[in-house]
Parts: C-alpha cells; sequence; structure tokens
C-alpha cells in the first residue's frame, strides 16, 4: 500500500518549490559564463561553420533525447530531416521516416520558435508529432490528449514481472487539466525567476506531472531546451543538454525518483542539472575545435590534389576517427584492395599530409598531420 505523502505532488502546494541559493551561485555563475564564451565563439566563426555547427548540435539532441528512453534513430535520417526543415542545401540528404520528423519538428518548434507561447494546444500538437501513427512500439497509446486512468494508474516500474518495483506513480489523471494548467501559466508567466534555473524547474515540473502516456520526458526535455533558449536570448543552439543526460542516464533517473519522492526543497535536483549543462557545454568546446581543426585543415590543403577514397577518409579522420588508421582499415572503409590503400597512403605521406605512427609495414599505424 502506497503510504501517505509518498510523492512531492501529494504534498499541499507542492509547486512552491525551494532551494539553497548559496548551494548554486557559483555553478550557475560558471555556466552563465560558459554560455556566453561560446555564444561569443560561435558568432566569430562565420556562418558556414556556425551553420555546421548548429546543424550538428540539433541532429544530436534528437538522437540522444530519443536514446534516453531507449529508441534509436537512424543519425542520416535525423541530420537530413533538421537540414531540410532548417532550409540547409547539404549533400546526401536522404528521405526520414515520419517518426524521425515528428521528433525534429517538436524540437525545432521548442527552439527556433522559443519565444512564442506555450500552450495546451502546442504540447498536444507536440505530442501528436512525436506518435504520428498512434503507436508506441508495440502498443496503441492515447495520441494528442491527457492520458487516462482507464488502464491503473501511470506507474515508472523496473524489474521483471512478478518482481516489478515502482520508481515512481504520476498523479491522478483527474488531475492533469489542473497541473498542466498551473504550470503552463507559470512558464509563460515573466518573473524575477534566473532563466537557467527556470528551465531546470519546468524540466523537473513536467515530468512530474507525467500529463501523457507516453512521450514525457522527451518532451519535459524539449520545454527545458526552450527556455535555454530564452536564457541565451537565442534560437541557435550550440550545446546539446540531452546528449550529457544519455551519458548520465542512470544518474539522471536516480536524481529524478529521489526529488520526486522528496520534499519541495529541490536544491539537489537543480546541483545536478547545472552539474549536467556545464558538463555539456565543456563537451562543445571540443566539438568547436574540432570544428575549427577541420575547417583550417581543408584551407591549408584546398589547392592539394585528393582523389576519393582521400577525401573520404580525410573527412573522417578530421572528425572523430574511432581507433588507428591502418592500410586494412582504409582498404575496408573505402572498400578498395590493400594496394590501392596503401598507395593512397603514401600519396598522402609524401604530400606530409599523414605522418607515420610507427614502423612495421603492413600494420604501421598512420595519423592526420593537423
Amino acid at each position: 500500500m502506497r503510504r501517505l505523502n509518498q510523492y512531492i505532488y501529494q504534498q499541499k502546494n507542492w509547486t512552491n518549490f525551494v532551494w539553497q541559493n548559496e548551494v548554486l551561485l557559483s555553478k550557475l555563475s560558471e555556466v552563465r559564463n560558459k554560455q556566453g564564451v561560446l555564444l561569443g565563439k560561435m558568432v566569430s566563426l562565420g556562418f558556414p561553420l556556425r551553420s555546421t555547427a548548429f546543424l550538428n548540435t540539433l541532429t544530436l539532441d534528437v538522437l540522444k533525447s530519443t536514446e534516453i528512453e531507449g529508441e534509436f534513430l537512424d543519425a542520416e535520417q535525423v541530420r537530413s530531416s533538421v537540414a531540410r526543415r532548417l532550409g540547409m542545401e547539404i549533400a546526401g540528404l536522404i528521405p526520414a521516416d515520419r517518426n524521425v520528423d515528428g521528433v525534429v519538428e517538436m524540437l525545432l518548434d521548442a527552439t527556433q520558435n522559443y519565444k512564442k507561447t506555450l500552450s495546451k494546444k502546442r504540447l498536444l500538437d507536440w505530442h501528436t508529432a512525436l506518435f504520428p501513427i498512434g503507436r508506441s512500439g508495440a502498443h496503441n497509446i492515447i495520441v494528442g490528449k491527457w492520458r487516462n486512468d482507464k488502464s491503473g494508474a501511470m506507474q515508472v516500474i523496473s524489474g521483471a514481472m512478478g518482481k516489478e518495483k515502482v520508481h515512481f506513480q504520476a498523479p491522478d489523471a483527474k488531475n492533469i487539466e489542473h497541473e498542466m494548467r498551473q504550470f503552463i501559466h507559470w512558464f509563460n508567466t515573466e518573473n524575477q525567476l534566473e532563466p537557467v534555473i527556470k528551465s531546470a524547474i519546468a524540466h523537473f515540473w513536467f515530468v512530474t506531472i507525467h500529463p501523457f502516456e507516453d512521450g514525457n520526458g522527451r518532451m519535459a526535455r524539449a520545454i527545458a531546451d526552450m527556455q535555454l533558449a530564452r536564457a541565451d536570448g537565442s534560437n541557435q543552439r550550440f550545446y546539446s543538454m540531452s546528449a550529457q543526460i544519455r551519458l548520465e542516464r542512470n544518474k539522471y533517473y536516480e536524481i529524478l525518483e529521489k526529488t520526486q519522492k522528496g520534499t519541495t526543497d529541490i536544491t539537489n535536483w537543480l546541483v545536478w542539472f547545472l552539474d549536467c549543462l556545464l558538463s555539456s557545454l565543456k563537451a562543445t568546446e571540443k566539438t568547436l575545435a574540432s570544428i575549427l581543426a577541420k575547417a583550417n585543415f581543408w584551407e591549408r590543403n584546398k589547392t592539394t590534389n585528393f582523389n576519393e577514397r582521400q577525401r573520404l577518409m580525410l573527412n573522417k579522420l578530421v572528425d572523430d576517427f574511432f581507433g588507428n588508421l591502418t592500410t586494412t582499415k582504409w582498404a575496408k572503409i573505402c572498400k578498395c584492395s590493400q594496394d590501392t590503400a596503401l598507395r593512397d597512403i603514401q600519396d598522402l605521406l609524401n604530400k606530409e599530409i599523414l605522418l607515420k605512427e610507427n614502423a612495421g609495414g603492413r600494420s604501421t599505424n598512420y595519423l592526420l598531420n593537423l
């Protein structure tokens, strides 16, 4: 039997959240500083590189937000869908599935139209876009409407049948309309709340109400991204909170569960959110360095002749190439013979594009000369 007031929403005036400012101040200051520095760097990049960074971030955000829920989308479909909706002309655009377009549509509406009012209709439209055929996996679900309790209480459960563990039970469906009206009004109201803190609260508040039968986590993260865009004063996203949450997935669910079973003091959730956001911003610094390195590499070698195989491999090497480069790996990726791979590599060694890492015939490793 569930004990009285097991969950935060069972407390009177549960959304009157409190926190310890002195605990958050230094973390929040560091986050805001990193956001400002990052946006400044991006502005100085120039339009082509900035567009590349923007496209990469949105693609990553869509992929990782769905991965958090255990769903894996095709990266090229996501990238193509984002580029198409933003009017970007990039090579190799491919058609995207309806479910891919739906996730992209939701995220882009949240971030590109961040100044627009959040409304019930807008949220219901997002939900409809997320589940275009009215199914989540093998199950039919209620789409474009608040959930109901006809099949029982909404619970987050793990474990095998007979050994289930209930991590969270959402508010009764009969209370959703009232709870969501309160949330939407608060989200749209200008107040003295620090914008990044507001993003963290919005994320927690929405996912605790759990207004839909499925898709609540993805929508909570989209709402948080919308508020972060407001905090940045920009619809161009250059860091992915969802990518970092994906890396910290277990801790994410753990802190959510603890906070949802705690008091209205949500300091620990806010600390975790700020730490996660800070890690996301630091990861973006590495991404930016990679984009700049790639741009500088091609600028230095713009008059150098490369064949198609060499261009393919050099693009991979300038990005995050996994493992060591050998003739065997070159031949496999380029679908050519070992001899052709060796000739390609030798040509790049002569041009001082590649460097030998060590001697050893066919087992020799090669590095890009950046």
